[in-house]
């Protein structure tokens, strides 16, 4: 099963009044994991970028002086997202960036049907609760140490360990097949920013398996010992 996590970096916040993307990212997902492959351009937004804009991102208008226009990455874009669902933290704002950039050079929208939001996938689980990236990241313990501002690439980076604990992602290797499929689907898997991510098999020794059956044999009415 493949998707996209992806983020954008942009002139301000609503396409409408003619802020434009700077800044996009995407990391291919398989089984919810991140692979090594990845997508990620520097935009000419063919106007200005704001102080406030740039204050949030780092990037400067000069810093961008030989980057291309969309128009001239929409279709690599456009392939690398292929017809996969696509992952985005708030994704209504960057589906609506996107589109909106897609309008102008003539490309189809990408359908909401399509839209998979972390946010909203961190509301349900944590109601209440702040559900910024920095707070999951800090909720979750991931490394921010390299956040200094916001930057695509390393926003998706960061994203996809997050989605990881809120999708169980850790967990698959303990569904039945689940250590082999990823095995088979993901020889590739790795993540060198944040660590492993390919499940790997424990095999307890005999003085391990010893200690266990010592220790069940202590609870009472293990239900994995009913018969």
């Amino acid at each position: 099963m493949r998707s996209v996590l992806f983020d954008t970096e942009t002139t301000g916040l609503d396409p409408l009044t003619g802020d434009r993307v700077i800044e996009v990212a995407a990391i291919e997902l398989v089984n919810d994991l991140p692979t090594r492959t990845t997508f990620h351009r520097l935009i000419h937004p063919q106007r200005d970028i704001p102080a406030d804009a740039t204050r949030i991102h780092g990037i400067t208008i000069d810093r961008l002086r030989d980057a291309p226009r969309f128009e001239e990455i929409a279709d690599d874009l456009l392939a690398f997202f292929a017809d996969s669902p696509l992952v985005a933290h708030n994704a209504p704002f960057d589906f609506g960036f996107l589109n909106a950039e897609f309008a102008r050079c003539g490309r189809p929208n990408l359908a909401r049907a399509r839209m998979v939001d972390t946010l909203v996938l961190a509301k349900t689980r944590f109601p209440g609760m702040p559900n910024s990236l920095d707070a999951l990241c800090r909720r979750f313990g991931i490394d921010l140490t390299e956040r200094t501002t916001h930057n695509a690439l390393l926003d998706c980076r960061l994203l996809a360990e997050v989605y990881v604990e809120l999708t169980g992602g850790r967990q698959r290797a303990l569904l039945p097949g689940g250590d082999e499929d990823n095995q088979a689907q993901m020889p590739s898997v790795h993540y060198d920013a944040v660590g492993p991510r390919t499940p790997r098999l424990i095999t307890p020794t005999d003085e391990e398996r010893a200690a266990h059956a010592m220790f069940v044999g202590k609870l009472k009415e293990a239900i994995w010992t009913v018969e």
